[in-house]
């Protein structure tokens, strides 16, 4: 439960990052951030470790009591808004492909799935939104080294960069907890997750 998500927004309550329960008590003890209710009321950490945690299902144990999950928690003195564009990374690669090999069509778990570049780098394909796509084990070994079309392959979508507009349609729906859901008109996925080298 302490490594699970909790949003950070900053002063002006825009989404600026995900964080750890762990980091999030950090940052409320050290009073650098506040939590925030469904009510949109801010705790600091004495007055959030006061409210009663009777009928809420999410808490940890602390030594001698038990303290509530805050899944927002507000900064309060930053207040820069996060870059606006959509990073290259393998969650937003299988986002934007909806976890569907691009070659074969079918669905697959993350785990199951990795990245393919339709132009092999050894072709001078570059790591780029346009040159890479969601890809099985087994499609990916049958393309090898080759193009889709001297393999004999062909591709679902010409891959594009994500539209930031579309994008956030596509976070909302797989939005965590409900909590969250009054902060993010659009969110950038992959806040959390590191951008892929274009090298």
């Amino acid at each position: 439960m302490v490594n699970s998500a909790v949003l950070v927004v900053n002063r002006l309550y825009v989404p600026i990052h995900v964080t750890t329960v762990r980091r999030a008590f950090t940052l409320l003890y050290a009073g650098i951030a506040k939590a925030i209710d469904p009510q949109f009321q801010t705790f600091d950490f004495k007055s959030w470790a006061e409210l009663s945690v009777i009928a809420h299902e999410e808490k940890v144990g602390l030594v001698n009591r038990a303290i509530r999950i805050p899944r927002v928690i507000a900064l309060q003195t930053y207040d820069r808004i996060p870059r606006k564009h959509i990073r290259f990374s393998r969650i937003n690669i299988f986002l934007r492909d909806k976890n569907t090999c691009q070659y074969c069509g079918r669905h697959f778990s993350k785990g199951e799935l990795n990245i393919d570049h339709v132009i092999p780098r050894s072709r001078g394909g570059k790591t780029e939104w346009e040159n890479v796509v969601c890809s099985c084990f087994d499609c990916n070994r049958r393309k090898g080294g080759e193009t889709p079309g001297e393999a004999n392959m062909t591709l679902i979508a010409q891959p594009r960069k994500p539209q930031l507009a579309t994008w956030g349609r596509i976070s909302l729906r797989g939005c965590p907890y409900e909590e969250w859901r009054p902060f993010l008109s659009w969110i950038d996925a992959s806040y959390w997750n590191v951008e892929l080298s274009q090298e």
